[in-house]
């Protein structure tokens, strides 16, 4: 049994994945995530401050520790959008590599895009239907239309949570003003998207964590599914989702916090994001929506057991 450390290094949290891969399977043995922002206050500038630069190596330092513990075999650090668009993201990645011998890995849209459909199909069956697999980073949103054996297409877009809140969203709570600019702005940055969905047809969308995963917890709190932590898909319908999005755009964020279901590292995000899977919605008919609480990491994870090379 090989003992193995997955990080996903997001825009706005850290993961630590820590698992056991053996000849029949894997167990994931611990979960831990840091909130460390690291896109606040400059992702549009195309740097990464210095306080989230040091967040960011606070964060990876206590990965290691825990790591230690664990007597990990292989640690695998994989940077996405903040790190690789970031003028001092190179930098960062070499910081964290002096002080803690973790080698960072930082990866391209399309890889990351790989990635997440590796963790969603070891969620989901996905069998013959379409889909689209969308996940709402704060970075970068990563879309994929695909079925259980081929993606047919996949982009990733430098548009995400982060992005959007600080390049539109100026008051809380947002204003009409915003929201139709960020519809503006959809339907203009994300056209590649809007001709795939024409061409391909998808039935059912996938959220892929993060936002969704948020959207999803509120909805069971609200229609009272009960559900475990160790779930891999997790409901959310489109009759519910609407229900959410009227009540936070129109809260600011100490009331949107009151929710049930809330989580601290999502307030601040969720409406710029929830704007985008309205938009989404209005734009292309889907006959359900499903939500996989496995992405990145865990596509990470099915790759390695399966002996695929991670880039």
């Amino acid at each position: 049994m090989n003992k193995i450390a997955i990080i996903d290094m997001g825009t706005n949290t850290f993961h630590l994945l820590v698992a056991e891969i053996g000849h029949d399977g894997y167990d994931v043995l611990y979960r831990d995530h840091a909130p460390v922002k690291i896109g606040m206050a400059g992702i549009n500038e195309g740097f990464i401050s210095e306080t989230g630069f040091q967040r960011a190596i606070q964060a990876m330092q206590r990965f290691k520790t825990k790591i230690d513990e664990f007597r990990v075999y292989s640690v695998y650090a994989f940077g996405t959008s903040a790190l690789r668009n970031a003028a001092n993201g190179l930098a960062l990645a070499e910081k964290i590599k002096s002080l803690t011998g973790i080698t960072i890995q930082i990866i391209n849209g399309d890889e990351e895009a790989d990635l997440i459909y590796s963790g969603v199909k070891a969620a989901l069956d996905l069998a013959a239907d379409v889909n689209l697999i969308m996940d709402i980073g704060a970075g970068s949103v990563e879309c994929i239309i695909a079925d259980q054996q081929q993606a047919f297409w996949k982009q990733s877009f430098e548009i995400g949570g982060q992005r959007l809140l600080e390049k539109f969203q100026k008051h809380d709570p947002i204003i009409l003003e915003e929201i139709k600019a960020l519809d503006s702005f959809f339907e203009t940055s994300l056209f590649e998207l809007w001709t795939a969905l024409q061409k391909f047809q998808p039935a059912i969308l996938i959220g892929s964590s993060g936002s969704f995963d948020t959207l999803s917890d509120i909805f069971c709190i609200r229609k009272k599914i009960s559900r475990t932590l160790t779930e891999k898909e997790t409901p959310l319908s489109e009759e519910g989702f609407y229900e959410i999005y009227s009540e936070l755009i129109r809260k600011g964020r100490n009331e949107r916090m009151q929710i049930e279901g809330m989580i601290e590292l999502r307030v601040d995000m969720i409406v710029v994001a929830c704007c985008l899977i309205r938009f989404l919605l209005e734009k292309h008919k889907f006959d359900r929506i499903r939500v996989s609480t496995y992405s990145l990491k865990e596509g990470v994870l099915s790759n390695l057991f399966q002996g695929k090379l991670i880039f």
